[in-house]
């Protein structure tokens, strides 16, 4: 194999990437500001470490793509980590590494000029050491001039048992409509915190969904007298630089722990589901014209719940197939980009 030169510029979904002595990481906040991220054992910055969404963009007439880095440390889902390979949006090639693993190789792909997208584990952070083509062949970045959309969201969006990183729902969802994803989807940490609104404010968007309510319910973070102020002033914040952006609001799915039986602070997933629906309303209601809102039960409702999540919450990866058909269908249907 041929080695070539890794740019920054080849990663996509990732908020920045971190030149490392002999490696480069990326992350999806940005590694200059982490300081002002703070959750409870820095678990908001472990989540963004993680690669969900983040890929290579490639340009190259190789049939051989190898890329080289240092041994993940996430938790697989399974037996090891997966890396796939996109081309023109479909699977092309899927490898798992098992922990320990230095080296990902992916052969069979057209030996002429394409755009390839390598897609980074979504369960572990990645730092990557090399790119390495078949010998003779050309390899640099690819832009990528797809509308760009930006969804935040929890594991849920996370995806952590997706069957691979090109196959969470989102990864999906952008595959099939042809947009450039940035996932900000942290398991376990979607707390509408103001400087998550500060950050999807200032990248650049076609069409941001946010995906909110089920960690604010399970570690009690916001209440019935703040969760709703949270929906709007998050939505606000974004609205600074991105007045005319397509937005959607996006309650939580079926969650049946929670769905009556108040936590601990006496919220439940159904008051949410209501405060998100009024929160849409007070904002169209001032003139936001491009504000959409969607019940998350038409994402994955409680008979989907029962059938595919067995912790009642996380969706299986069959789950997050279907999920992304909802999504596709009831969600990317009524947003207007191409």
């Amino acid at each position: 194999m041929q080695p070539v030169i890794l740019h920054e510029t080849s990663f996509f979904g990732a908020l920045s990437v971190e030149r490392l002595d002999g490696a480069l990481r990326p992350w999806r906040l940005p590694d200059d500001q982490l300081e002002l991220y703070p959750a409870p054992g820095d678990s908001l910055v472990g989540r963004a470490m993680e690669s969900s969404g983040v890929r290579l963009r490639l340009a190259t007439d190789a049939p051989e793509i190898g890329i080289g880095f240092r041994p993940l440390r996430g938790e697989p889902m399974g037996e090891g980590h997966s890396l796939d390979v996109t081309l023109d949006g479909e699977l092309a090639a899927s490898v798992q590494v098992a922990p320990g693993a230095r080296s990902a190789n992916f052969s069979g792909l057209p030996a002429a000029a394409k755009v390839v997208e390598v897609w980074l584990p979504h369960t572990s952070p990645i730092e990557v050491t090399g790119l390495a083509v078949s010998p003779g062949c050309s390899c640099e970045p690819a832009p990528d001039p797809r509308p760009r959309w930006v969804t935040y969201g929890s594991s849920l969006t996370h995806c952590r048992r997706a069957h691979s990183p090109a196959r969470t729902w989102p990864a999906i969802v952008a595959r099939r409509r042809g947009w450039h994803l940035t996932s900000l989807g942290f398991g376990g940490n979607c707390c509408l915190e103001p400087m998550l609104g500060i950050t999807i404010r200032d990248l650049p968007a076609d069409f941001i969904s946010l995906k909110l309510g089920i960690n604010c319910i399970n570690n009690g973070a916001l209440s019935a007298r703040t969760f709703k102020a949270a929906v709007i002033g998050l939505v606000q914040i974004i609205r600074e630089r991105h007045p005319d952006t397509p937005l959607a609001l996006i309650s939580p799915i079926g969650y049946p722990p929670h769905e009556t039986t108040p936590n601990l602070v006496g919220y439940t997933i159904g008051g949410m589901r209501e405060d998100i629906a009024d929160a849409y309303a007070r904002l169209a209601g001032r003139g936001d014209a491009n504000l959409y809102h969607f019940d998350g039960l038409e994402l994955f409702s409680l008979d989907e719940i029962a059938r595919y999540a067995e912790d009642q919450c996380h969706p299986d990866a069959d789950g997050i197939e279907l999920m992304a058909e909802h999504f596709l269908n009831r969600v990317a249907a009524r947003i207007p980009l191409p």
